[in-house]
């Protein structure tokens, strides 16, 4: 197998932290974004500009506003719109966007607005794409749009559930946009998701809990610990091998 054919895994990194273990740890591209709790948002520009800096593997950015839905109001847009300049201006090497309208199909306006912006940055789907109401209608549209490849868990609660209908993507695709599997994607079952889903890109994030090193902690503030979760350099070591054999 040469480098062109071999299985390629992203890493969703939640944090400039998670970017760098990603590389450390061998991924082959950085998906960088915030908020992991909820889905993902954009990061911070100053996340961007030192990941970019940091970086010697190709960088993605999640361009989502908020956590929730994926239908957007005009201000919303105008946010993204301009998250997605900054990407440019930057020099990242892609961005990963998405919007549905209120009945469940891709808004191919706003999208289009989002990818002409993008110019040369290459474009990811990202799983706004699981809560369509028509997979294959909604495939071929982005498809239409131009975009590079689709994450997807095949409309499931985790890609090792939904891996049937990730290939039957595939097959409708006929090697038109490249799918990725992702969601639940741990070392344990990387190897067979790839395979039952037919598919040479993988997406995960890695994530490991972290132990603040604060020696004073206020115990009343139960809802902000200060102990967090990142990706880890050794997990992603883990997935690699396991892909790759």
């Amino acid at each position: 197998m040469n480098a062109t054919d071999r299985p390629l895994l992203e890493i969703s990194a939640g944090s400039l932290a998670s970017a760098l273990a990603a590389q450390e740890g061998g991924a082959d591209r950085v998906e960088l974004c915030d908020n992991l709790a909820e889905g993902g948002t954009t990061p911070s520009y100053g996340a961007l500009a030192v990941a970019r800096d940091r970086l010697r593997i190709p960088l993605y950015v999640l361009i989502r506003p908020r956590g929730g839905d994926f239908l957007y109001d005009p201000a919303e847009r105008a946010a993204m719109l301009a998250d997605v300049e900054a990407c440019v201006r930057l020099g990242c090497d892609g961005v990963v966007i998405g919007a549905l309208d209120a009945d469940g199909e891709v808004d191919a306006a706003v999208c289009g607005e989002l990818i002409a912006a993008a110019g040369p940055l290459g474009v990811t789907f990202h799983r706004a794409f699981d809560a369509v109401r028509d997979a294959q209608r909604a495939l071929e549209a982005v498809i239409a749009l131009g975009c590079e490849r689709i994450l997807t868990s095949g409309g499931a609660a985790d890609a090792d559930t939904g891996a049937a209908r990730i290939a039957q993507w595939g097959a409708q695709s006929a090697g038109r946009i490249a799918l990725m599997a992702g969601a639940g994607v741990t070392p344990e079952n990387i190897a067979d998701v790839a395979r039952r889903a037919g598919v040479r890109e993988l997406h995960a994030s890695a994530k490991a809990p972290r132990r603040s090193a604060m020696r004073y902690r206020n115990d009343a503030l139960a809802g902000l610990s200060p102990d967090w979760s990142q990706s880890d350099a050794q997990r992603v070591r883990a997935l690699v091998r396991a892909l790759r054999g």
